[in-house]
């Protein structure tokens, strides 16, 4: 059980205490509720962009490393299609630097001509690096906008095409900027040997000025369900034949999101999957199998992905893959393993917890789901889960209907 407190300034921000004094450290986490599904269909990519512009110097702070390195501390972030994140982990006893720094990127960027180019620089160079020059780096790019049809969920978080980055205008940057990157929008979490009445104060005295912004209301296209299956062929130079399959699934604060959390620990969670020991081991159809899920909030994608063993032919992996799904739909998994599944969620769910880096950002995480207490009820949910649950759910999305398909072919 993972205790904090909990308080909302007047501009709206919202801060998270969870008090450690077993550690010497803290950590200072902002949560913005802006990523690449908040993003204009014709400019995306700009929330990972930001990822990048918010280390490129603040309005009152033209470098945001160095005072951080000088207090002992350390920094990253990330970016999904769902939300964005900031972190620092420093001595305690300087975690003063680490609110004058959050708190004047918050308040406004420096929105340089040099800091764009720069970042433009090195997001462009980016995407060509990962998703063009890359082998099977399209391929989510592809499936992506082969299953949706209308949500933005359709282009990934590095964004659609790279002419977005490429032609972004000082103006968009900021507008961008000055719409989610409010104090309305965002969460900050403190962990660590803190106390709760100290972060009040330092919370009230650097982040109580900035101007709220207007809260952000999210109005996403709903994705229609899908009702036939959808299909790509690729050929390119790449070294081995693979197969990709997406199914839609739950958002997730539904019980099909847990299901499916299993489903794919039991089709593919190591050495003794089924997927590894049927297709890799025994047929060996496969090099290498996976089946995992996109973890998004809204309704998302469960995907099985396996690059062929040279030879195989694609509709006979495939076959042998609608074969494996097919056992889950015909019948229950063993009480065993169900159980040993769940262990194993157990522990990642424990292992999470262990350092005030994680608690921080599974803290902000249930605040922006709704409700931070989220955290701690985790585990029931998993554990509330049957047999029958499993087999029901995996006979309502391992469709044909629900399928997207992509058989990517070695020019070789």
């Amino acid at each position: 059980m993972i205790q904090y407190n909990r308080f909302v300034l007047e501009n709206g921000l919202r801060v998270l205490v969870h008090e450690d004094t077993s550690t010497p450290l803290a950590v200072v986490n902002v949560m913005y509720d802006v990523g690449a599904r908040d993003e204009n269909p014709e400019r995306t990519g700009f929330a990972h962009f930001f990822e990048h512009l918010m280390f490129g110097g603040s309005i009152n702070i033209p470098e945001y490393d160095e005072p951080l390195q000088k207090a002992g501390g350390e920094n990253n972030a990330y970016t999904t299609n769902d939300l964005t994140n900031y972190y620092c982990q420093l001595p305690a006893q300087n975690i003063e630097t680490a609110f004058w720094l959050e708190s004047d990127r918050m308040l406004s960027l420096a929105f340089s001509k040099k800091s764009l180019e720069v970042q433009r620089k090195v997001v462009s160079e980016e995407f060509k690096e990962h998703y063009i020059n890359k082998p099977y780096g399209d391929v989510w790019h592809k499936l992506r906008e082969l299953a949706y049809t209308v949500h933005p969920y359709r282009w990934m978080t590095i964004g659609k095409d790279l002419s977005h980055i490429e032609n972004a205008q000082l103006e968009d940057v900021k507008q961008f900027f000055f719409k989610h990157y409010r104090p309305a929008n965002a969460i900050l979490v403190v962990t660590g040997n803190v106390k709760t009445e100290d972060i009040k104060q330092l919370a009230e005295k650097w982040f109580g000025g900035i101007p709220a912004g207007e809260k952000y209301v999210r109005n996403l296209p709903a994705e229609p369900a899908q009702t036939a299956p959808r299909e790509l062929t690729i050929h390119a130079n790449v070294p081995l034949d693979a197969l990709y399959k997406t199914w839609h699934i739950d958002g997730r604060l539904e019980k099909g999101y847990y299901v499916t959390e299993l489903i794919t620990d039991i089709l593919s969670g190591g050495g003794s999957s089924r997927l590894f020991q049927a297709l890799v081991k025994e047929k060996q159809l496969f090099s290498q199998i996976d089946c995992h899920h996109f973890g998004s909030i809204d309704k998302g994608l469960v995907a099985v992905e396996g690059k062929l063993v040279k030879g195989v032919k694609m509709e006979d992996a495939e076959a042998a893959v609608e074969e494996e799904l097919a056992k889950l739909k015909n019948g229950l998994v063993a009480d065993a393993e169900l159980q040993k599944v769940k262990n194993k969620t157990e522990s990642a769910l424990a292992f999470e917890d262990m350092s005030i880096m994680n608690r921080a950002n599974s803290l902000a995480f249930y605040e922006l789901l709704g409700d931070a207490q989220l955290m701690n009820k985790e585990l029931d949910k998993y554990n509330e889960i049957t047999a029958e649950d499993i087999q029901q759910y995996t006979r309502a999305i391992f469709t044909d209907n629900n399928s997207s398909t992509l058989h990517y072919f070695s020019k070789s």
